[in-house]
């Protein structure tokens, strides 16, 4: 295996086309600002880099990268890649990840305006999330302890699981589908409108006129904190503990709570609700 160490590279395609390789402790930087350092590489094992130029991995196929860090200069760091881990890292740059393949992050913190687009097979866990479209319209998602500060997070995502999670998001899971959320926080307004098959099991529900225009809503023993207006024209079945502010016309399915402040009914509906 080759391997390249302590090496400062700024020119442009620095070790373009490189395979079964190490790079260790090397500095992607300088005045002569190259851009895609990395690209159509394979089999590489990143440890201990700095990246500060564009583009750095494109069309990379397998490997891994530890302890790196990638500024915001980055910009679309990771694009088309595919079968790569990532561990203990900082990940900047407006559009980290993008249109990429079975990619697994663990232990690290990301800062990415618009992070996981269009991406699939992506595995998350112990890591801090901050981002304003997270998780674009991207599948087969599995994500574990994620903290995450986000607005317009998972949008047509679907086969998604998260679990032990905080979401600190806005109108998340528009339009997903086949989504559950499992011992998790969701703190935000509008969440999940237009959405099929979100299933939520023992979460706490945050924020304004959560869950309308969903279709296979299911909720099982989650608590709603400020909730107003929710569940308007859904398809619902929900069991929750302690106090709904308020629900307004449900389209179908059962409502359960400990109790119930406001019901508001002035279209048809077919839905059962009563307290517990």
């Amino acid at each position: 295996m080759e391997k390249y160490e302590n090496l400062t590279l700024d020119e442009e395609r620095a070790l373009y086309g490189i395979k079964n390789a190490e790079i260790i402790n090397c500095k992607f930087d300088g005045p002569a600002d190259g851009e895609s350092a990395l690209k159509e590489t394979s089999s590489i094992y990143v440890k201990s880099c700095f990246f500060n130029l564009r583009y750095p991995l494109w069309h990379t196929t397998a490997g891994s990268m530890e302890n790196i860090i990638m500024t915001e200069n980055c910009r679309a760091a990771l694009w088309y890649d595919k079968n790569l881990k990532i561990i203990n890292s900082k990940l900047k740059g407006i559009k980290a990840v993008r249109e990429c393949e079975n990619i697994e992050i663990k232990n690290s913190e990301i800062d990415s305006a618009e992070f996981g687009w269009f991406s699939n097979n992506l595995k998350i866990s112990d890591t801090d999330l901050i981002s304003e479209y997270p998780f674009l319209n991207s599948k087969d998602i599995e994500i574990e302890n994620l903290n995450m500060k986000g607005k317009y997070s998972f949008q047509y995502t679907e086969n998604c699981i998260i679990k032990n999670s905080y979401l600190d998001t806005k109108d998340a899971f528009w339009h997903s589908k086949n989504v559950t959320v499992i011992n998790s926080v969701i703190k935000g307004e509008y969440l999940a409108w237009y959405s099929e098959n979100l299933k939520l099991i023992n979460c706490k529900i945050i924020g304004t006129q959560p869950l309308c225009y969903a279709r296979g809503l299911v909720l099982e023993n989650c608590e709603m904190v400020d909730c107003d207006l929710t569940f308007e024209k859904s398809e619902v079945a929900a069991t929750i503990k302690g106090n709904i502010k308020s629900i307004k016309n449900p389209k179908d399915g059962f409502i359960k709570a400990d109790s119930i402040g406001e019901i508001i009914l002035d279209s048809e509906t077919k839905c059962k609700i009563t307290i517990k």
